[in-house]
Order: structure tokens, then C-alpha cells, then sequence
């Protein structure tokens, strides 16, 4: 398994040179995240931010939903020694009660293909409501992604296999979100992907 040591996250995230994203850009992520939680009336209690790095989404959902707790979870000690998350793997952390909001953003292309399938289930018993997904995918690696601050040390896979695999869960509403089967939230017929 790849050390999510300080050297890693000095390379993709603290040098300005290297870094896989901005503070800029993951503003722009939490405010897409707040605003789709806002327009289906979704109450934000709990947030999972699964794989939460340096906590770059935290500040800005706690500013917008201030009676939300926010449980940052990382399997790097380093980063949860650092920042105080919980440590421990996606795909098999345990909570007693479910999250409103689950974010895991480019985590489980980490994982393994059992590992990846385990943690998507996990996911699931953990998001009572929304899902915020993303994970580094072949056709991202061809044709997004910008190979010299992108990690390469990943499991790459398809969409498709994602996709099958949390739809079993999940409905796909489309840019990264899922909404849990049974959530009690009313998303109308062309607000989701097909």
C-alpha cells in the first residue's frame, strides 16, 4: 500500500508546483456540494468526508450548514495526526448512525478491486442521504487528467465499473452525485442521469 506519508502530501498537496489541486478549486467543489444539498431540501446534520486529505471542504460546510458535524475520516496517521481526523480505511470504517452527506472524492482508486467494491458497499451503509463521488478512471488518465500532478500509483478502471456498483445503492443524479435508494428526498425525473 502507498505511504500517505508528509512527502506525499508535500507533492500533491502543500507545493504550489506539484499539487494535485487548489484551495480555489475544492471551494468551488464545496460550493457545487452545498448548493445541490440546498436545492433538493436536503437538512445537513452529518458529514462523512471519507478520504478528507487536508481538509480542504471542511471550513466551507461547516460555514454553510453551522449545525452540521463534520467527521473528517483519513487513512494517513500523518493526517490525522496532524488535522485530528478519524483514522481508519474506507472500506471498512463503521459508524452507529449514518451520514446526511458522504464526500469521497479520489479515494478508492487506492483500493484494490475487492477493497474498491468493499468500500463502495461501506458507503453505502454510511450515507443515509447524499453521495459525492469521484475517482480517477481510464478515460480520465487518458484524456483529463494532468499526468505530471496526478498520482499514477492507483488502480485504474473504467466509469462503468463504478457505476454498476453503486447503483445497486444509489441513484445517479449526475456531476458526482448519487442519492441513496429510499432517502426521502424527491429529485425529479430529468435532475437525474440514465
Amino acid at each position: 500500500m502507498l505511504a500517505f506519508d508528509q512527502a506525499y502530501y508535500k507533492k500533491y498537496y502543500f507545493d504550489p508546483r506539484t499539487a494535485v489541486t487548489t484551495q480555489a478549486e475544492m471551494r468551488a467543489r464545496a460550493q457545487l456540494i452545498i448548493a445541490y444539498a440546498g436545492h433538493i431540501g436536503l437538512p445537513v446534520r452529518r458529514i462523512l468526508d471519507a478520504g478528507c486529505g487536508t481538509g480542504m471542504l471542511r471550513k466551507p460546510f461547516l460555514k454553510a450548514f453551522a449545525k452540521a458535524r463534520y467527521v473528517g475520516l483519513d487513512v494517513s496517521e500523518y493526517l490525522c495526526e496532524r488535522y485530528g481526523w478519524e483514522h481508519g480505511t474506507v472500506d471498512t470504517w463503521r459508524s452507529p448512525v449514518p451520514f446526511d452527506l458522504v464526500v469521497c472524492y479520489d479515494v478508492v482508486q487506492y483500493l484494490d478491486d475487492r477493497a474498491a467494491a468493499r468500500a463502495l458497499g461501506n458507503l453505502a451503509r454510511l450515507c443515509r442521504a447524499v453521495l459525492y463521488f469521484g475517482a480517477l478512471t481510464q478515460l480520465d488518465w487518458r484524456r483529463n487528467c494532468d499526468r505530471r500532478r496526478t498520482d499514477d500509483a492507483v488502480h485504474m478502471r473504467d466509469g462503468e465499473w463504478y457505476r454498476t456498483r453503486l447503483r445497486r445503492y444509489f441513484h445517479e443524479i449526475g456531476a458526482g452525485f448519487w442519492l441513496r435508494r429510499g432517502a426521502p428526498i424527491t429529485v425529479w425525473e430529468l435532475e437525474t442521469a440514465r
